[in-house]
């Protein structure tokens, strides 16, 4: 994962958007999002075939969770878990809040540099893993764990929320901000077209090039792979029926139409 943005709204129907880029090596295999985890009935993720973890999950109690590498720190190595296994313990939680004090447990030196953002339609949460320099270069053993605030968020590879020093966050975050959101409630896929197409979006400001692009392109053998938007309920709202929506371009998004996952799989919530 490289580019993530949160929409936090409390008291809202809706209180939880995400939007999440995949950008990684275009030939590492991987499938859409489906239940692909036997032993974790009603996780819907999509699933990467080189190290069977993911990168954006769903769980059943409406927990999303997402996982970008850390500066510099592209692909697996030797002698380090996967980074793809995070999502998925953070889906074994009963909410965000539970999962991410579990999470700050975790022996981060056994993990390549990461963020890591759990969320539901209670709060969110951003833990991360990175290298700091007074540690000779090597990953912390402890992880730190912050709440994200409510409203928008956005984050990349930095791991510093609504960094502006980022041209790409410089660039989209007022972008996202003048947008109206997603509304699942509304129908159809009009709805969700403003936030597809910023997703999908080539602009680079400030003559970064690629890098402040959404949809990464171009030459060599990295770029954006796959889109998803996610929109998660409130208790009161899915308990009256509604379901958490999630919306997935399979390929390059500026390229790759949406079209909505079938969440057959995905276990009613028990909130």
């Amino acid at each position: 994962m490289c580019t993530l943005i949160l929409l936090r709204r409390p008291g809202h129907d809706w209180p939880l958007i995400v939007g999440a880029n995949r950008d990684e090596a275009r030939d590492r295999p991987w499938r859409p999002p489906a239940a692909h985890w036997p032993d974790r009935p009603g996780v819907i993720g999509g699933l990467d075939l080189e190290a069977g973890g993911s990168w954006l999950v769903l769980s059943p109690s409406g927990i999303v969770a997402a996982v970008l590498n850390g500066p510099l720190s592209r692909g697996p190595a030797a002698g380090y878990r996967s980074r793809g296994e995070l999502v998925l313990e953070a889906a074994d939680g009963v909410s965000a809040t539970q999962s991410a004090e579990a999470l700050a447990d975790l022996n981060g030196a056994a993990f390549r540099p990461f963020s890591l953002v759990v969320a539901d339609d209670a709060a969110a949460w951003l833990v991360r893993n990175f290298r700091a320099s007074h540690d000779n270069g090597q990953p912390q053993e402890q992880v730190d764990v912050t709440r994200l605030a409510d409203g928008l968020t956005m984050l990349t590879t930095s791991g510093i929320p609504n960094d502006m020093s980022h041209p790409r966050i410089r660039d989209y975050l007022p972008r996202f901000s003048s947008l109206v959101a997603p509304d699942p409630q509304a129908g159809g896929e009009g709805s969700w077209s403003g936030w597809e197409t910023l997703m999908g979006s080539r602009h680079s400001a400030d003559g970064a090039g690629p890098r402040g692009a959404m949809s990464l392109a171009g030459p060599g053998d990295h770029g954006t792979v796959s889109s998803s938007i996610i929109a998660v309920p409130a208790a009161r709202t899915s308990g009256g029926g509604s379901r958490p929506v999630w919306r997935f371009a399979a390929g390059p998004p500026h390229q790759t139409a949406y079209a909505t996952v079938g969440l057959a799989g995905h276990l009613p919530p028990d909130r």
